[in-house]
Formats: C-alpha cells, structure tokens, sequence
C-alpha cells in the first residue's frame, strides 16, 4: 500500500501552521541593492507578492549604499564616511536622490509583474546628523519619526509601502538616512513581528566565525537560530561592536548587527537570508528548519517535559524506529503510564524529538526511546535529548545513566558511553531485561555534583 511522503506530509503541516501564526502580521523586508542585481531578484518579487496576495502586510525597505556609490562615481562626486555614515554633502545629494528613488521604482517593476499594488511614500520625518567627530555631515540624517499611521492606512488597503532612504524635515528639507535604520525603526514603530534583511551572502557559517555553545548549526555550516545573547556573543568574539559599524565592515556581522539591534527593540524575530537560495523566504517563514539565521526574542525552540497532547507525535517518531527493532513497540498508554519520564525537543510548538529517563534505583538512570525527526538529522537533536537526560540524572543524584542497544552502540560510544555487563543493571532492570532481545548494554559514569560543590 502506498503510503504517501511523510515528509512531504510534515512540510505542508508546517506550512498550514505558519500560514494560520502568521498571516495578517506585519513585515518588515530590508533588502540590500546587490539583491536587484541578482538572476533571483524576480522570483523574489514573486513570493513577496504571493505573501501580500494571501493577507500577510508587507513592508520593504531598500538598501541603495552599492548604486548611490556608482552613481556618484559616474558623475566624478567623492563620496566619503565618517564611521558608519555616508557623508551627503549639497552637491551629492540630487545624486543620491535620484539612486534611492531608482531602486525603489525596481520594486514596483517587480511586483507589478504580479498585479500587486505599491507605493513609495514620504513616510520618515528626518532631522540632520549635524556636526560628527568635528566634521558637518550636512545632508545625512537619521530617523526622527516614523509616520505609522500612514503606512497603516496603505497596509489595510493591501498595499506594499516602499521606503526609500530619504527622509525630510518638516520644513521639507531632505536627508540621506540609514536603509538600516529605517528598517529598524519602521520594524519598532509597526510592532512588525519580523524583520527579514536579505542579501546575496551566506551569512553565519560556523566555518566562518565561532559560534558559542549552544547555538543550533547544521552539518553544512549554517547557523540555523541564535538568541540575542549567542548574537552579541558571535559579534563580541568576532571582535566587534554590538552597537557599532565601520563602512566596508563585515557585511554578515553588519546584518547581524543589526538583526540583534531590532530584537533588542522588540522585534520578535529577525532572519537574515541570502536570497540566491531559491524560494528562501517561503522557506524561511513556512518550514521549522528555514534558509537563513534566525535572530529570535521570542520563545522559540526548548526542551521540556512530555505533555499528553505531544504523545501522538512521540509516536510518531518513534514508529520508523519500532518497526525496525531500533526501539521497544510502546503504544500511547505506556508513555502515558510513564509520562513523567519523558522529555521532548519543541521548534515552535512542533515535537521533532524526545527521549525518557528511567529512574530503575541502585543510582541508575536508563535513556531510552531515543527518536528524532529525520527531517532535521543534521541538527543534532539526538545528541541533544542525550545531554539533556545526562543533566537531568545529574540533578536528580545519580550515578550512573545506561541504554539498552542493538543497533546504536557506536553512536553511543562517540559520546563517551562504555559496554558493561548485563549484570551491571540494577535488580529490577535485570529482572526486566528481555534475554532474547540480546540488547547491549552501554553506561556512562556521572559526576558527584555534592563532590563537585565542595
């Protein structure tokens, strides 16, 4: 009989969870100029477009930094920094007027291809930088207020606002602003509950920068989520600022700046995605394991204890692994005889893993039913669950945990679990122990915290 693609299956799960969490929600696009320049510029527009069409409010904010400098190049205008600021002098900013409002007209082009409406609008109130490190920065700003109510009004009548890096004074006077400021302030002032930053970089490698325990990376380098707290870490042993950047900085750490700087105002998630990969946004906002790096404020991904709703997904997991042998069959009235034992790994409401410990006296611990959801193999849950009934049966005083194998011991070995003898359980594992099932045993010594303490 054919059984259809379970993962396929769990994808559109998925998909209709996102849909339902997220849809009527505010988000904010803050997408680099390389982007436009890219073969999948179009495809992007295509899937900001289905979003806007299927009731999600989109906002975009264009970065322009790359075309300003071209620009300004091809008409012989110096264009120089202090710090992290372009300064905008009187004769460069028609220049830079012209190059902010071109690449914003390269969104509507896109969209309209969809038949999604777009405005570009007058929806930042700027006030000048002044006078910075003794140098006047003359037309370059920063945001003094966001007009929210405004960019509302567009959203409600399904509309993509589009903001360009210009804002004016209330005598009209206009200035150069941060792309990245705008989206962090658009972000904050909307209660946007993302912030998407797409770019055509790979972002966060764990090949590339030192990524602090516990920070969830997959087997291809991609750090997959980060709290904020991992995220100023990354930037701190990165040597760099969580508050500051230099023009020509690196642009990952840039991004992640700022991803960390819009959590920190509120924003419950930031993604950080390189739009190279085909449908990454789709992927990023519809599936658990995403395309980019996720900076999230909100309560994400735990481990925590079985509740009776997770125990037809445990079963779930757990059926590939029972029909093979790998795993004792259970059925839903024995984990719930032993609910308490149990423990599961939740991304965004969704079980993808989970593990008992068994308290079986004499100080001994038994892990077991050990399942993960294949679909996230390279994410290291197993690994996990394990360390996470290690430190469970260290706070509960025991001496020692144990699993029961026939098919895993080498994996338990590369954690640092050694064979012993049948005889090493304890009485009542022993006299449970099933003699045809030939199961090895392998055990793993645990510290004395009280030795420890002292």
């Amino acid at each position: 009989m054919n059984t259809g693609d379970p993962f396929l299956a769990d994808a559109i799960r998925e998909a209709f969870h996102y849909q339902n969490r997220f849809a009527g929600s505010t988000m904010v696009f803050k997408i680099d100029f390389p982007v436009t320049e890219d073969p999948a510029f179009p495809l992007l527009m295509r899937d900001l477009a289905l979003l806007a069409k299927t009731g999600f409010r989109i906002v975009i904010v264009p970065g322009a930094k790359e075309w300003i400098d071209a620009v300004l190049r091809e008409y012989g205008i110096v264009s120089s920094y202090v710090g992290a600021k372009r300064l905008t002098t009187a004769a460069a900013l028609p220049f830079v007027e012209m190059a902010a409002f071109h690449v914003a007209t390269r969104f509507i082009t896109g969209l309209s291809a969809d038949r999604v409406d777009a405005v570009i609008g007058n929806f930042i109130r700027a006030r000048g930088l002044g006078v910075l490190q003794g140098i006047d920065m003359e037309h370059t700003g920063r945001v003094d207020k966001v007009f929210a109510e405004s960019i509302t009004r567009i959203l409600q009548f399904g509309m993509v606002p589009i903001l360009p890096c210009i804002g004016w004074s209330p005598a009209g006077r206009p200035y150069n602003v941060s792309s990245d400021e705008i989206a962090l302030e658009v972000s904050a002032a909307l209660g946007a509950i993302k912030l998407f930053i797409l770019s055509v970089h790979e972002g966060i490698q764990s090949t590339r920068y030192r990524i602090p325990e516990p920070a969830l990376a997959g087997t291809d380098g991609r750090v997959l989520r980060l709290t904020p707290q991992e995220a100023a870490a990354v930037l701190a042993l990165a040597g760099g600022s969580a508050e500051t950047d230099q023009a020509g900085a690196d642009k990952p750490l840039a991004d992640l700046r700022l991803a960390l700087r819009a959590s920190r105002a509120g924003v419950e998630r930031a993604h950080l995605i390189d739009v190279r990969q085909g449908g990454a946004v789709l992927r990023e906002l519809f599936s658990n394991l995403g395309a980019g790096v996720m900076v999230y404020a909100d309560e994400y991904e735990s481990i925590r204890p079985l509740k009776r709703p997770d125990i037809p997904d445990v079963l779930r997991l757990m059926e590939p692994l029972m029909r093979r042998g790998a795993l004792l069959r259970r059925d839903s009235a024995d984990i719930q005889e032993k609910k308490d034992d149990y423990a599961v790994f939740v991304i965004d409401g969704s079980v993808h893993a989970c593990a008992a410990l068994h308290d079986w006296g004499e100080g001994q611990g038994e892990i077991a039913a050990l399942a993960t959801d294949p679909a996230f193999a390279d994410l290291g849950l197993g690994r996990r669950m394990v360390r996470y009934c290690i430190e469970q049966g260290i706070q509960r005083g025991l001496r020692r945990v144990f699993v029961l194998t026939t098919q895993t011991h080498d994996w338990f070995e590369a954690l640092g679990f050694t064979e012993r003898p049948v005889e090493s359980l304890p009485e009542r594992k022993r006299n449970a122990y099933d003699r045809n099932r030939k199961s090895k045993v392998f055990a793993l010594e645990l510290p004395d915290m009280r030795r420890t303490d002292s």
